[in-house]
């Protein structure tokens, strides 16, 4: 059999993670210090952790509704309305999903046809370009520039705009860059939307990841846009629990039920033990005020800027990431491509960073670090990092 013959041409030809790439590579070498993949380097809160297992005690081991738990669908409707000002059904409005990514999938299969354009920020998370290339669409980029704080300009998405556009991931706080989008950015970006049918598919899973006085605003709070907006979210990163895979997806019901009818065929729902924590990890939030959060928050800000001065002192120019847990260095002066300077500074000096190109083409000539890593650990990879810029 010619296997070639029989894989998807559209799955074939997209390349594997720029990120994974550098990950299984640091997982033979155990010296390396890896600021690579994207978690947080924090355990799951106990209290969160127990009522999973509690749950296991009990016996509940079976399928939830496809929806996801009443429960944790009240919560997170909740959340939305406390925290950002956007209101939802949890009848039919909030769909539990394995992860924000699955989120992705579902949006992007549920509205894209073959010869249809998805707009993308970039430079922005790996899995946009190829889940829309999966679901048949193009990816159309939308470059960002560090001159505008990474954020989409009107401009930009303008430019992007065609009569086959039909959908725009906005994906704020970014991944890579650390931009952050303020209200009166993103309600400039409203206006260019209007009078279109385009939908917004609005990536907020780093919403609660935000520094230096800087606030998350969520696009469907915006007037008028939250009848063409999806929004995504999940427990991943602010809550630290990656491995749960517990995310959700919110719309108006009419915009959410083609979704749903997608996922109840293939995932049929979430996992009962992650739904089970995550709805703890919301009832915690809400009766301590969000404290684990804001820890968390606290400690990602100091390392953060012990990340943006000393790569900066280093000469390598660091834009001051507002959001998320990554910085995005120019390493335009040592005269290496984004990829080499990744590869040479891995086999010299173990420290595995993201070359910025794993982001789209426009990220060429930056690197991305994730500051979700101890002190300890950031202190020596920036004196590696140092030393191997020295070098050049």
């Amino acid at each position: 059999m010619r296997y070639e013959d029989v894989i998807n041409r559209r799955v074939a030809d997209v390349p594997p993670s720029g990120i994974r790439k550098f990950f299984d590579i640091v997982r033979q070498m155990p010296e390396a210090i890896s600021l690579g993949v994207g978690e947080p380097d924090f355990v799951t809160p106990w209290p969160i952790r127990e009522a999973a297992i509690e749950s296991i005690e009990d016996g509940q081991t079976q399928y939830t509704s496809n929806w996801g738990l009443e429960s944790l669908r009240e919560k997170i409707a909740a959340y939305l309305r406390m925290r950002y000002h956007v209101t939802y059904s949890p009848q039919n409005e909030v769909l539990v999903t394995v992860g924000a990514s699955e989120g992705i999938d579902l949006a992007l299969r549920a509205l894209v046809c073959p010869g249809d354009e998805v707009i993308i920020p970039e430079p922005s998370y790996v899995s946009y370009a190829p889940c829309v290339t999966f679901a048949g669409g193009t990816p159309v980029a939308a470059v960002t520039t560090e001159q505008d704080e990474f954020a989409l300009t009107p401009e930009a998405l303008r430019a992007a705009l065609t009569p086959r556009t039909k959908a725009l991931i906005l994906p704020y706080p970014n991944n890579p860059t650390g931009g952050v989008m303020s209200r009166a950015q993103l309600q400039a970006l409203a206006r260019v939307l209007e009078g279109t049918d385009v939908v917004v598919i609005s990536d907020e899973i780093y919403s609660e990841l935000v520094y230096g006085g800087h606030e998350h605003t969520a696009f469907a709070a915006i007037e008028g846009m939250r009848e063409r907006t999806i929004t995504l979210n999940g427990f991943s990163k602010a809550f630290a629990m990656t491995g749960w895979r517990v995310g959700y997806a919110c719309a108006p019901h009419e915009l959410l039920a083609p979704l749903f009818k997608i996922h109840q065929y293939t995932m049929l729902c979430a996992s009962m033990q992650g739904q089970v924590a995550a709805d703890r990890a919301l009832g915690r939030a809400f009766e301590t005020g969000f404290e684990d959060v804001r820890t968390m928050v606290r400690s990602y800000d100091r390392r953060r800027r012990l990340m943006v001065s000393a790569l900066n002192d280093m000469g390598l120019d660091c834009f001051e990431p507002r959001g998320a847990f990554y910085v995005f260095p120019s390493i335009r002066k040592t005269g290496l491509t984004s990829e080499d300077f990744c590869t040479q500074l891995l086999r010299e000096k173990q420290v595995a960073c993201v070359p910025g190109t794993a982001f789209g083409a426009s990220g060429e000539g930056h690197i991305r670090c994730s500051y979700a890593t101890s002190i300890e650990k950031l202190n020596e990879a920036l004196a590696r990092i140092r030393a191997f810029v020295e070098r050049l």
